[in-house]
């Protein structure tokens, strides 16, 4: 198997806009703000992205986040997203971590190798650990945050607050 992974780059192309628009725009908590975009429009998000990665007019509740993508045997595969660091709000809903698989693709360990992926990127960063929020019903995730060392340290009626050290 052939794994790639790669950072969000503005001239990203058509294979990526399709896998997006298989994702739905709100599952499980992972937010698809490109799904049901245009082709025109998704160029847009792809510079969008890359200001968020740079830092660059962020809004009040935004940190510097950087979009990545799975490839295997050159098809893409998953998105994933890092933080680089957690607001309080953050710390509530939405972590540092981020990630999603296209439906299609799904259950083939896709999930467990863009969260070791992106836990390496913050070990690249000198972060020295990552949280993942998940919601309780998201037993596919829940399972791929253990199998990478998550330990739960919280959890309310809505989701579990995950750590996993880099």
């Amino acid at each position: 198997m052939n794994i790639e992974f790669r950072k969000l780059n503005i001239n990203d192309g058509k294979d990526i806009y399709v896998m997006l628009q298989e994702i739905p725009k709100d599952e499980c908590g992972f937010v698809n703000g490109c799904y049901g975009r245009s082709y025109a429009g998704y160029r847009q998000w792809l510079v969008r992205s890359n200001e968020i990665s740079r830092g660059k007019n962020l809004e009040d509740w935004m940190v510097p986040s950087d979009t990545y993508w799975l490839y295997v045997n050159g098809q893409v595969v998953g998105i994933g997203r890092l933080r680089k660091r957690l607001t309080d709000e953050l710390r509530v809903e939405g972590g540092n971590i981020g990630y999603a698989v296209r439906p299609s693709c799904r259950g083939r360990g896709y999930g467990k190798i863009i969260l070791r992926q992106l836990i390496e990127k913050a070990r690249e960063l000198k972060m020295e650990k990552v949280l993942i929020t998940v919601l309780n019903e998201n037993i596919a995730s829940l399972r791929v945050a253990a199998s990478c060392g998550g330990v739960v340290t919280k959890e309310d009626e809505i989701r579990k607050y995950i750590w996993v050290q880099c």
